[in-house]
C-alpha cells in the first residue's frame, strides 16, 4: 500500500512539473490523447515524431551539415524510410544496429525503426571489431545502419546482417527514402523497444533495454533543470549514449530546433552557439575542458550570452570544472548524475554547483538516492560514505545477457561510492571497482583527480593502483600538464600531501600527453592500469 501511494504522489508530482515546463497543455487536452495513442502505436520514437509534427508544423526541428528539417518533414521522411525499412524484410521482431554520428540519419532510423516494431541497439562509433562483434551477436542484430566510414569496420559482422548507408556525403539514408510512400504506416505487430549501452571501459559494454518510456522520466529531466522551448539546442554528446539521446529526445518534444555535428571541434562549437543563438549546450565534461583550454582571447571571440542552460552529464564534473565553466559562460551549468541502467538519479544547479562544486545535487520528482553500508545499511549521518543505490521509477529487469544489478529495497546499485553533506547535498566519491585499498587505508582516486585538476599546471589526471610488495597497492597518478609547464613529479607530491592525508599521496608519477578515453570521455583507467604493469 506504501509503494501505491509513494507511485500516486510521484505521477502527481511528475504532472505538475510536465506542465509547469510547457510538455503538457491542459488547455489541450486532446493533444495528451493524440500523444499517448501514438506512443502505443509506434513506441516512444516512432510515437514522438507524430505529435511533435502535429505540435510544431513547419518550425525548424534539426540542423545538421546537410541543412534544416522541419517537424512536419521529420515526420514524412521517417514514414518514407520506415516503409523502405520494410521492403527491405526488417519488420517487428528485427533487431537494427545503428552506428553513426550525430546527424540526420539517428533520429531519423530511430523514428523509422518504432514505425516497422524494429528494436534498435545503439553502437558505440569508438567501437574496435571485435566490440562490435561480440554486441551484435549478443543483441541478435538482424540489420546495420552505419556511416560509410564505418564501411570497413562492419565487414566483421555475418554475410547475412543486412547493411544499410547512413551517411554518405548528402545522401545516406535519403537514398532509402527517396520516392517512397510518406503516409503513415500501420501499426506494427509489436513494439520494438531500445538497447542502450554501458561505457564499457573495462570490457565489451553491457545492453540495458528500454522497451517502454515513462512521463516520469522526461519530468525527471524538467523538473530541476529550465528547459527552453521553441528555442535551440545544440547537442554535442553523442547520441548513442543516454545523455544526447534523451536531451535531443527532450527538445524535440518542446518544439526546439536541434543542432548537431558529426564530430565535435571545441572551436567551432562556440562558433555554433553564436550563429544559431544556442539556449541549451548538452555535453559531456570533457569537451567543457576542450571548450575552455582554448583561453580567454579564443573565448571571447564568440557571443555565446544566448546561453541559459549548460547541461553535463556521462562522467564526473571535478569542482575546478565547475567554476571555470561558470566562470566562463555564466551560472548556468547543470550536472546529471545518473547512469545507463537508472536514468537519472540526481541533478545540481547553478547555485548549488557554486557554493559546493562538483556536488551531483538532489534527486529530482519521483527519484531517490541512498548510501548504504557493507552490511546494507542504510546511511543517515551526513559526510559517512557508502555504496549508492537509486530508484527512479525506470523498470530495471536486467541487462541482454541475463545479467542483473544488485538491488537493496528495491533500490538498484548505481556501482559507485557516496555521501551527502549536511544540507542534503550528495556527492559522488568513486567507483566501487576503483578504491585502492593502500597501506590498510581506503583511497578513492576521485578525490586525488579533483585536487590535481586544480593545479594550475594540470590539464588533466587519472589516478590508479599499483601494486606493491610493502603496502599492497600504491597510489600512480598519470597527469597531461599544461603547454609549456615546468611541473615536476615531487611538486605534484607536495601538492597532494598539502591537501590529503599521507596515504593518498601518489608514489608515482607519469606525465603523458593525452588520457585515453572512449568516445562519452571517460578515461580507460585499463590500458592506463595495462600500461603501468608493462
Amino acid at each position: 500500500m506504501t509503494h501505491l501511494i509513494s507511485q500516486v504522489r510521484d505521477a502527481a508530482a511528475a504532472a505538475i512539473v510536465l506542465q509547469r515546463r510547457g510538455l503538457v497543455d491542459v488547455c489541450r487536452p486532446l493533444d495528451a490523447v493524440s500523444a499517448s495513442r501514438g506512443l502505443r502505436r509506434y513506441g516512444s520514437f516512432g510515437g514522438l515524431v507524430g505529435h511533435v509534427a502535429a505540435r510544431y508544423g513547419d518550425a525548424p526541428a534539426l540542423t545538421d551539415e546537410v541543412g534544416t528539417l522541419s517537424f512536419a518533414e521529420l515526420e514524412t521522411l521517417s514514414n518514407a524510410l520506415a516503409w523502405g525499412l520494410a521492403d527491405r524484410g526488417i519488420v517487428a521482431g528485427s533487431v537494427i544496429g545503428l552506428l553513426v554520428r550525430n546527424h540526420r540519419a539517428l533520429p531519423l532510423a530511430l523514428f523509422a525503426a518504432g514505425k516497422v516494431g524494429a528494436r534498435v541497439v545503439l553502437l558505440n562509433t569508438g567501437f574496435a571489431a571485435p566490440q562490435l562483434a561480440d554486441v551484435c551477436k549478443r543483441e541478435n542484430v538482424t540489420a546495420v545502419i552505419a556511416d560509410d566510414e564505418f564501411t570497413d569496420l562492419i565487414d566483421v559482422l555475418p554475410f547475412e546482417v543486412d547493411r544499410i548507408v547512413g551517411w554518405s556525403g548528402q545522401r545516406g539514408l535519403v537514398v532509402l527514402a527517396a520516392g517512397r510512400s510518406t503516409a503513415p504506416l500501420p501499426a506494427p505487430a509489436s513494439v520494438g523497444g531500445m538497447v542502450l549501452l554501458t561505457s564499457g571501459t573495462t570490457g565489451t559494454p553491457k545492453g540495458a533495454p528500454r522497451n517502454k518510456v515513462s512521463p516520469l522520466q522526461s519530468a525527471q529531466l524538467l523538473d530541476r533543470i529550465p528547459w527552453p522551448s521553441r528555442s535551440v539546442y545544440y547537442v554535442a554528446a553523442p547520441m548513442f549514449h543516454a545523455t544526447g539521446l534523451a536531451t535531443c529526445s527532450l527538445g524535440f518534444a518542446l518544439g526546439n530546433q536541434v543542432v548537431l555535428a558529426r564530430r565535435f571541434d571545441p572551436e567551432a562549437t562556440l562558433a555554433a552557439i553564436e550563429r544559431h543563438r544556442v539556449s541549451a549546450l548538452i555535453v559531456v565534461p570533457t569537451m567543457l575542458t576542450r571548450m575552455l583550454d582554448l583561453g580567454p582571447e579564443v573565448l571571447a571571440r564568440y557571443d555565446t550570452s544566448s546561453l541559459t542552460v549548460v547541461f553535463a552529464a556521462g562522467s564526473a564534473l571535478s569542482p575546478d570544472l565547475c567554476r571555470r565553466t561558470m566562470d566562463a559562460f555564466g551560472d548556468v551549468l547543470y550536472n546529471l548524475y545518473g547512469s545507463t541502467e537508472v536514468a537519472v538519479a540526481a541533478v545540481a544547479t547553478p547555485s548549488e554547483l557554486r557554493s559546493a562544486p562538483g556536488t551531483v545535487g538532489r534527486p529530482p520528482v519521483g527519484c531517490t538516492l541512498a548510501a548504504y553500508d557493507e552490511q546494507r545499511r542504510r546511511i543517515t549521518e551526513p559526510g559517512r560514505s557508502g555504496t549508492l543505490f537509486v530508484s527512479s521509477g525506470l523498470s530495471f529487469a536486467g541487462y541482454t545477457d541475463g545479467g542483473n544489478k544488485e538491488s537493496v529495497d528495491g533500490l538498484l546499485s548505481s556501482g559507485d561510492t557516496g555521501h551527502f553533506d549536511e544540507n542534503g547535498l550528495w556527492f559522488v566519491d568513486g567507483r566501487d571497482d576503483d578504491m585502492i585499498v593502500s597501506g590498510g587505508e581506503n583511497v578513492f582516486p576521485l578525490e586525488v583527480e579533483n585536487l590535481l585538476a586544480g593545479h594550475p599546471a594540470v590539464v588533466e589526471t587519472s589516478v590508479v593502483g599499483v601494486d606493491d610488495v610493502e603496502f599492497g597497492k600504491r597510489l600512480c597518478a598519470f597527469v597531461v600538464r599544461r603547454p609549456g609547464a615546468d611541473l615536476e613529479a615531487d611538486e605534484i607530491k607536495s601538492y597532494v600531501r598539502a591537501e590529503l592525508a599521507r596515504h593518498k599521496v601518489p608514489r608515482d608519477i607519469v606525465f603523458v600527453d593525452v588520457l585515453p578515453r572512449n568516445e562519452t570521455g571517460k578515461v580507460l583507467k585499463a590500458q592506463l592500469q595495462k600500461a603501468v604493469e608493462q
